[in-house]
């Protein structure tokens, strides 16, 4: 890990009893720190651009840095786009994280480019009103009660690197469906640190930089397939 760390291995998982978690491999940077981070958090974690294991597997991870027409531009060119929203269709879980959250929303708009993205949430992501950017290390969110990925993690803080994000929250869920969970941050304004709705997931911070409460939350997520997949 980034921060010195090693945590347990095995994370309550026996060997040879690891969910599969793909992380896709489409050219994003960074990618290489979330697969160590979820092989410590329990899973059996493959950098992979395999259509077939992208499908199969428990859970997909989309990790994402940089620009958000760069992402989308590059999710587009490896038809990972379509890989996401086939999985999303059949009810897979999917985890995106930092730019990977970012481009789960219809548009960016970064320096006066507007790009469009993955479009699985309404809403924008624009930059913040902060006096510094970008908003760069260790932050506090406010997760609700309700949250599996933050279950045991109330107290803790988690690491940011971003400039931009989702501030506000336009899906409107319809029963029989239940509400997502969204948990908050603040800098210059409240925006979207993390996001749980029905199999799609996704964080604004890294958690694989987010020492042992990152590892943690992954955890959480991974404990999470076998159950999404029933």
């Amino acid at each position: 890990m980034d921060d010195g760390t090693t945590p347990d291995t095995n994370a309550g998982f026996e060997t040879g009893d690891r969910p599969l978690v793909a992380v896709l491999d489409y050219g994003s940077g960074n990618v290489h720190s979330a697969v160590k981070a979820l092989i410590a958090a329990g899973a059996d974690a493959r950098l992979t651009s395999d259509r077939g294991l992208v499908a199969d597997a428990d859970g997909l991870v989309v990790p994402g840095v940089g620009a958000f027409r760069a992402v989308m531009d590059a999710l587009r060119e490896s038809r990972g786009d379509q890989l996401i929203e086939r999985r999303l269709a059949g009810g897979r879980p999917v985890l995106g994280i930092c730019v990977g959250m970012q481009v789960l929303f219809e548009r960016g708009v970064e320096r006066g480019v507007d790009t469009e993205g993955l479009g699985e949430w309404p809403g924008v992501v624009t930059e913040l009103d902060a006096p510094v950017l970008p908003h760069m290390g260790w932050d506090t969110v406010s997760a609700p009660p309700e949250s599996r990925l933050f279950r045991g993690l109330e107290a803790e803080r988690f690491y940011f690197v971003h400039s931009f994000a989702a501030q506000n929250w336009l899906l409107d869920v319809q029963p029989p469906f239940p509400d997502a969970q969204l948990t908050w941050c603040d800098y210059g304004g409240p925006f979207l640190a993390a996001v749980e709705n029905g199999p799609l997931s996704a964080t604004q911070f890294h958690p694989e930089k987010s020492g042992d409460a990152g590892i943690r939350l992954l955890s959480n997520w991974i404990g999470g397939l076998g159950r999404a997949n029933l």
